[in-house]
């Protein structure tokens, strides 16, 4: 597993994953941006409707207490938005791997296994809705988790953790489905769970890492691949 993490991120750097990656970013970073901007609007729209509501219930002199309370209300928004984005961030992966996967997968399998019989390219609307499915997902569990912060760091603990179970099952399924059914790749997934799944905790500690996570469909998805011939090969 340490080596299939090796080549993956090795082949991170070379000119045809470097291209792959800087599209992944300008997407990425396209949906983070454009998502917080939308939710850091609305919040503030939301505090300036109720500052207004406020002043007209409360008079005229609450007028300088509210304002610096919505300038509070605002800027505590606009932080959570940046924290937010991080812990969200294995979601926006899981939606922008379903544009690159096949590249990504493709890649892999010319420079390691070129005597393999290749895969065949997973129909774009399949990849866009598992990846939509696990980024829904994966918000679910973040917002169930997200009470748990509270307690001694156990919240952090649940997102490696979630972050782990959804990238594996999803960048696995996606390597497999380039040789077999989809119902057959996530069978083959649920018969081997413990050994994808540790390999997710790599994804999962590597999508940790600030800047760093923006990469991650291209190591999850080269690190699967190799999984997944592992798995068939049996070693």
């Amino acid at each position: 597993m340490f080596d299939a993490a090796a080549k993956a991120l090795s082949q991170i750097f070379t000119p045809p994953l470097r291209a792959i990656l800087l599209k992944a970013v300008a997407l990425a970073l396209i949906v983070i941006v454009a998502f917080g901007i939308a939710l850091q609007r609305l919040l503030v729209w939301l505090a300036s409707s109720g500052e207004q509501w406020a002043q007209g219930a409360l008079g005229t002199a609450s007028e300088t207490p509210l304002y610096i309370l919505v300038w509070i209300v605002s800027i505590a928004a606009s932080i959570g938005i940046i924290i937010g984005s991080v812990f969200l961030m294995p979601a926006v992966a899981s939606f922008v791997a379903s544009f690159f996967v096949d590249d990504i997968a493709e890649e892999v399998e010319q420079v390691y296994y070129p005597y393999d019989p290749p895969g065949t390219a997973v129909a774009l609307p399949r990849a866009l809705t598992e990846g939509a499915k696990t980024a829904g997902f994966a918000v679910a569990v973040y917002l169930v988790a997200l009470p748990f912060l509270f307690f001694a760091g156990l919240g952090v603990v649940i997102f490696f953790l979630a972050a782990a179970y959804l990238l594996s099952r999803e960048y696995f399924e996606l390597a497999a489905m380039r040789f077999r059914p989809p119902a057959e790749a996530k069978a083959l997934r649920r018969r081997h769970r413990g050994t994808v799944f540790a390999a997710g905790l790599l994804i999962a500690l590597f999508v940790s890492i600030p800047i760093v996570n923006l990469a991650t469909p291209l190591f999850g998805m080269a690190l699967m691949v190799h999984m997944h011939k592992r798995i068939l090969s049996g070693k």
